[in-house]
């Protein structure tokens, strides 16, 4: 197959890229040269910001295109009316956040979207130039699709939405800090309760679902998460993954925004109850299609050896809890546990 990558340098791209190489096929990747362009020897390469490149593609044809970049339903818009002459499918990687409702039991494909306000609606659909307003992500994606299924229409228009994607070549510090903190630290803070769900899935696994979709040209929209996985097996998966001896401490999330913790980013995978989580997003629709989950202790074997193996520059800028953040937040709560004992 002829496939044209729009991205694809970087983590869940890089992986498909290889993936696809792997099997035979034909690739053509368009992007800024900005990262790890290495990754994608053996593919054509069009250098270009999607802003103002999309020109490049016209009068061109393809098996099929696999967008891993859009965020900007103009920017996505304009993509999808050039290529589409020339491209039979277009396979669109958005995102759970599109759900109006994240936190509902049993979120699945037919869940209602989220909406934009009518006035960032009207520029971010139209004008190649607006700049992404992050704020607004959920609601972008969403209006991405629609984009894409406006110039395709649905049978030739595949929609995935990955929920967490982690592993090796993670550029964030998400999944990352539980690895390192699991593997290096002798006690480990850990947002209660234990049973509390989240979901990741390996940009591996992420990788080998779409390219099976792309080859049997696939329509329809599927989500792509982990199966939902309660905080204390995560951490466990991890340990066992890293070989970790840390003891976890369990520490209740009243005490943690008392203290200025921030959900999410400062403490990965922990959103309290009442804030949306994302740990019950229905998976069995990729099931269905081939999605095939590796063990967690895996994930996090391989990532460890990655974050070793990456010099200490170019790893992942660390964003969530200092180590001595954590043990300062042990010790009191230590301290409490000993008060309330008492």
């Amino acid at each position: 197959m002829r496939i044209l990558v729009l991205g694809g340098t970087r983590f869940f791209g890089s992986f498909f890229t290889e993936l696809a190489l792997s099997h035979g096929h034909s690739l053509t990747v368009m992007h800024r040269g900005q990262s790890n362009a290495g990754a994608i020897a053996g593919a054509e390469q069009i250098l270009a910001d999607r802003r103002d490149g999309h020109a490049l593609l016209t009068g061109r044809s393809f098996d099929a295109v696999l967008d891993t970049s859009g965020y900007s339903p103009a920017v996505v818009g304009d993509a999808a009316r050039a290529l589409q002459p020339g491209v039979p499918r277009y396979l669109f990687i958005s995102s759970i956040s599109a759900y109006a409702i994240i936190d509902a039991p049993g979120v699945n494909e037919d869940s209602a979207l989220a909406t934009l306000p009518p006035e960032v609606e009207a520029v971010s659909v139209s004008d190649l130039r607006w700049t992404v307003d992050m704020a607004h992500y959920g609601g972008l994606k969403a209006a991405a699709e629609r984009a894409v299924l406006s110039a395709f229409g649905e049978q030739r228009t595949t929609i995935v939405r990955p929920g967490l994607i982690v592993g090796p070549r993670d550029p964030t510090d998400r999944f990352n800090y539980w690895v390192t903190r699991m593997a290096e630290a002798p006690r480990v803070l850990a947002p209660a309760p234990p049973e509390a769900e989240t979901q990741v899935i390996d940009a591996r696994d992420l990788a080998a679902l779409v390219l099976g979709l792309v080859e049997r040209a696939v329509a329809g929209t599927f989500n792509a998460t982990g199966d939902a996985t309660p905080m204390s097996a995560m951490l466990d998966g991890i340990g066992a993954g890293v070989e970790s001896s840390a003891k976890l401490a369990w520490v209740a999330p009243e005490f943690l925004l008392a203290q200025g913790v921030e959900p999410w980013s400062e403490l990965p995978l922990w959103l309290p109850a009442d804030s949306g989580g994302t740990g019950d997003v229905s998976n069995s629709r990729g099931h269905a299609e081939g999605l095939s989950l590796r063990p967690l202790a895996d994930t996090a074997r391989d990532t460890l050896a990655w974050l070793r193996a990456t010099p200490a520059g170019a790893r992942p800028k660390r964003t969530s809890m200092a180590a001595h953040r954590e043990r300062d937040l042990l010790a009191l709560w230590d301290r409490g546990a000993s008060s309330r004992q008492a």
